[in-house]
Formats: structure tokens, sequence, C-alpha cells
């Protein structure tokens, strides 16, 4: 057996620092590439120029994204359904009967058990650009943004009455955030990013920037503000120019010139308006009736979307336009005179349809498919009102789109959206007028009668009570952790009265937290009320524990401010300290009702500084969390 010789001891000191001299480098590169990044962060989220560049870039590369997953859309419905009249399923023409039954059923079957796969891979919920925005200051995950975006390009290319924009804008948006997390950016400015996201693909979809811009104020951010104009407009802007010059994007539909309504034509618009009110009603309490209907079945979670498809099948039997998002169907009503009784069926179906297809579990929304029920609704008002008057025959256009802005206000939850979309769609000043009067009245009927639009009623399906995109997040980070402070000065509740007030006399200032013989806290008192009061329980006080003979309220680690506050009135103390558990009452840090007053005034003086476009209107510019 050979043995190696050991190196000598200065080949073994040129080792050891070839080895160190071969680490530098990686070490130096790691540490440059560390603090490039900082650096490039810091830059980026202290700039308004730097963001508004950067919605720029997202509003190219959305539209991009957007675009191509509209082209995998048209290639997957013209594979499944063989014919290329599948680009626009609703249109209802050139499509063989056997496929528009068999599509559906069989690919809802296989779509529930891929949904099963994906959901149980996931683990929780995926949360959308509202809900990000509300509660989570803008954070969303990219992962489960790409999930839902092919989940839904799954259930729209099988048939189901969805549409796409649910897909863009969470596709979007989700970008826009991982860009915004990883340029470690304030929570408004994230907030601002995933609706220049969400503006984008709503711009991109529909050609329309105007359109889209303003679903992200509406929607996404929840309020408008000078802020988020530029970023916001340009966002949408550019994903408009891009598509249009590399995608050759047309506008959804020509509408030919129209007479302008007259006055008495606007009694019938606002009849067009209570009417979509109460059909955006009943489409948003038909989702949950199906699902209802079906958790009360016990159906399986994945065959629920088989179920939704052999009733979807059913119905494209009987209205072959009721599949796809319905901008074929939309054209259709516009371009061509439909009886009267087959646009009543259309509407019943296309409304069914839409319930279904969602409340049995396939991915989408319901965007386009309320533009398609409006346009049908507006078009039978329309044949009713030239039965009392043969000259608005003339303006069957006109009551088309009108009805289609009423609807798509009521279920989406977005009137301005559906204004200006109707008037980048028309080019026509007094159809949107007349747009304005239902579309109005639309939106103020389902806030009388119901209160939500179908994200924020989904929401509250799910038990969160969210109005809107409006940031309240803020309030659950506010907790109790972040704002206790940790000088605590501590006695036991068995010490003697004679020592603890020789080891802190009358002049000194302060609490003193009381804790038991295991450690837990009993409760706080003043220095002041060390010297003067006398045990409650009568006599004379002997020992600390004499002066708190109930143990007082404690907040826990996650109590969110508004909770805080609240527990300071009722239990009228002026310190509450926070401890780690109810049970072992172990404390962490305490909390003075003057300082948290003090944060929650600070954060909302803040927030509306935000909003107004000065953010030291109220005091100090302070760093945003």
């Amino acid at each position: 057996m050979t043995t190696e010789t050991p190196p000598a001891p200065d080949d073994q000191e040129g080792t050891r620092f070839r080895r160190i001299a071969r680490g530098v480098p990686h070490r130096v590169q790691l540490y440059s590439r560390l603090i490039y990044r900082k650096l490039l962060a810091s830059r980026v989220r202290d700039s308004e120029v730097a963001l508004l560049i950067l919605a720029v870039l997202i509003g190219a590369v959305v539209s991009i994204v957007t675009c191509l997953t509209g082209e995998a859309l048209v290639l997957i419905r013209v594979v499944l359904f063989g014919s290329h009249e599948a680009v626009h399923l609703s249109s209802g023409e050139g499509i063989d009967p056997i496929r528009l039954i068999a599509v559906p059923i069989v690919g809802s079957l296989i779509y529930g058990f891929v949904a099963w796969g994906e959901r149980r891979l996931r683990a929780r919920d995926i949360i959308d650009p509202i809900e990000a925005n509300a509660l989570y200051g803008g954070k969303m995950s990219l992962r489960d943004s790409i999930s839902l975006a092919l989940m839904t390009l799954f259930s729209a290319g099988i048939g189901a009455s969805v549409g796409m924009e649910a897909a863009y804008t969470q596709a979007g948006s989700g970008l826009a955030s991982r860009v915004g997390q990883s340029l470690r950016f304030r929570r408004q400015d994230l907030r601002v990013l995933v609706g220049c996201g969400a503006a984008a693909a709503i711009a991109a979809a529909f050609n329309a920037p105007l359109a889209g811009s303003f679903y992200a104020f509406e929607l996404v951010i929840g309020a408008y503000s000078l802020s988020a104009l530029a970023p916001v407009g340009m966002a949408a802007v550019t994903a408009a120019v891009v598509g249009r010059t590399f995608f050759n994007l047309e506008p959804l539909m020509v509408i030919p010139q129209q007479m302008p309504p007259g006055n008495v034509d606007f009694l019938y618009f606002a009849a067009i308006g209570v009417a979509a009110a109460f059909v955006g009603v009943i489409a948003m309490r038909t989702v949950t009736g199906v699902e209802s209907i079906l958790q009360q079945w016990r159906v399986p979670r994945g065959l629920r979307p088989f179920c939704g498809g052999v009733v979807l099948g059913g119905l494209a039997l009987a209205f072959p336009p009721v599949l796809g998002s319905g901008h074929g169907g939309i054209e259709v009503t516009i371009t061509q005179a439909t009886p009267f009784l087959l646009l009543l069926g259309l509407l019943a179906a296309k409304l069914a349809a839409s319930a279904v297809s969602v409340g049995s579990g396939l991915r989408g929304g319901l965007f386009s498919s309320s533009l398609y029920i409006g346009a049908l609704l507006g078009a039978l008002i329309g044949q009713l009102a030239a039965l009392a008057d043969p000259l608005l025959g003339t303006e069957s256009i006109t009551f088309t789109m009108v009805g289609m802005g009423a609807v798509g206000a009521a279920i989406v939850g977005a009137p301005v959206t559906m204004i200006l979309l109707v008037l980048e769609l028309t080019a026509s000043y007094s159809i949107t007028i007349g747009v304005i009067v239902a579309v109005l009245l639309a939106s103020f009927g389902v806030r009388q009668w119901f209160g939500y639009s179908f994200s924020t009623w989904r929401f509250h399906q799910r038990g969160l009570k969210l109005k809107g995109a409006h940031d309240i997040g803020w309030i659950q980070d506010l907790t109790a952790e972040t704002l206790m402070q940790r000088d605590m000065v501590f006695v036991r509740a068995s010490d003697s009265m004679e020592s603890t007030k020789a080891q802190h006399p009358a002049t000194e200032t302060g609490q003193l937290f009381v804790l038991d013989d295991e450690g837990g806290y009993r409760g706080v008192i003043d220095v002041a009320t060390l010297h003067l009061s006398a045990s409650p329980t009568g006599g004379t006080a002997t020992r600390v524990g004499d002066l708190l003979p109930l143990k007082q309220p404690v907040l826990a680690r996650k109590t969110p401010i508004r909770a805080m506050l609240q527990l300071f009135e009722e239990s009228e103390l002026e310190v509450l300290a926070v401890v780690d558990s109810t049970v072992t009452r172990y404390v962490l840090g305490y909390c003075t009702e003057s300082y948290v007053l003090r944060r929650y005034n600070q954060e909302l003086e803040r927030r509306r500084s935000e909003e107004l476009g000065h953010s030291d209107l109220y005091g100090p510019a302070e760093e945003r969390y």
C-alpha cells in the first residue's frame, strides 16, 4: 500500500492562499451585485420619473402577453371546434353541432381533474388585483397569477361562457407586482403599479386605453389620484399602441353612423338602466345559487365543472351563441336584425350559461359576458320601443350599445369604464350621452337592491367584507407587535409594598408591570398609584398584587390597531400589555392609548395626502412601509 506524502508547511499555506484568492472575485462579484441592486431599487423607488418609465415598460410587456394569449385562445378554439369560425364562438355560425355539445362536456370533465390537481399543488387561494390592493398593499404571486391565467385560457378554450379579461388583468397585475416587489416599492407605489398592469391588460384586450385606465382607477386602485394618473394612463396608452403596431389590433366592432337620440329617447334609456340593474342582480344571484346547489348536492369539487359543462352543452344545442365570451354575439346583434323571441331566448340562455360556467368552477370572469347580455337587453327594449314609435327602429344600434354599457356597469361595477368603453368603440358622443343615463341608473339600482358588484360580491361570499380596492390592509398591518414599546419595569405581585416603594420612590414616573409567580402578566400600575392607593379589597395593602385583584386585559401580538383602540375604550386603561399568548401571558411590550391614537391619525393623514398628491401636506414626509 502506498502512502501519499503530506505537503510541506509552505505548500499548505500556498494552497490555502490560492483557495482564498479564487473565492475573492466571486465574493466581490456577489457583493457588488447586492449593492447595485439596492442602489438601483432605492433610486427607482424614490423617483416619480422612474415609476413612469417602469409603467411604460410594463404596459408594453403586458400588451404583448395579452395579445399572445388571445392568439393562443384562437388557436385552441380552431383546433377543438374544427373551424375558423370558432374564433368568435358566440357568433354561433359555421361550427359542427356535435362539437358544440361534445367539446364543452368532455373539456369540462378534463378541466375538473386538472383544476383539482392544480389546487392541491397550490394549497392556497389566489389573490386577485382588487384583493391585493385592498388588503396586501399590492403584493401578488406571479406564479399563482400565471396559473389562473392558464386555467382561464383552458375554460375559455373549451367554450365556457366566460371572458378572458380576468386572466389578462391577473397576469398583467401579477407581473407588475412582482417587478415592484423586486425593486422594493413602497406600499402606495406598488398599488399603483398593480393598477398599471390591469390598465394595460384591458387597454390591449379592447384596444381602449381610456377604458383601461379607468378600469384600474375604479376597480383595482379604488380611487382616482394625481399621483397615479400619469403611470396608469401611460401604461394603458403604451399597451394600446404596442398592440396596434405589432398585433394589428382593430376596434372590437365597427358601428354604422346613427341618428342622434331625441329627448324622448332618454326615457327609454332610463328604462334600460333600471332593467340592467335588475338583470345584473339576477346574474350575480344565479352564480351563487349554482354554487349553493352543487354544495348541497355534495358534488365533489373535481366534478363540478363537468356538471356545468353538461348544462352548457345542452344550452349550446338550442342556442349556440351562448358559448364563449360574447364578442361575436355582440357584433351579430348589432349588424343583423334578430327576431324578438330569439333575442329573449338568447338573453335567458346567456344568463344561465354564464352563471353555470362561473358557478360550477370554470375559471373566468363576467366582463365580456355582461357586455353581450347587455347588448341583448338593449336590442330587446329597442324593439319594444319601435312598436310604440316606428321611427326608433333606425336607432336599434344605439339601444344595443346603451344596454351593453348599462349591464356591464351593473355587473362589473365600473360605470366610468363602461361609458368610456362605449365612447371608444363607437366614437359617438350622442350615443355616449344615452349610455351615461343608463349606466348611472344601473349602478344606482345595483347599490340600492344588492350593494355589491360581481367582484366584491365574490369577496363577500368568502367572508371578506370588501366594497372595493380601497386600501384597508394598512389597518391590519399596524398591529400591537409593530407599535409596542419595550422599556418595561417589572415587579412581582408577591413583592411587599414597603420594598417596592423603596425601590420606586414617588418622584419616579412611569408604569410598573406586575407579574405573578409564574411570570405571567397581572396588570400595570403607576408609581404614583403605588404610593397613594389602598387595597381595593379593603384594609391595608401588604403586597403589590393586592392593588390588582383581577387580571387586566391584554393585547395579542397581531391585534390590529382598530381593535386596540376599541379595547382601550372598553377597558378605560391608558396602557395595555402585549403578550405572547393569553395562556402564558408573558409580556413582550406595551402600548399606550395616546401613542396608538397618534399613529392612527398619522396614517390617515398620510393616505389622504397621497391621494391629493402632496406627501408632506399634513406634516414632514416619512418613510412609508
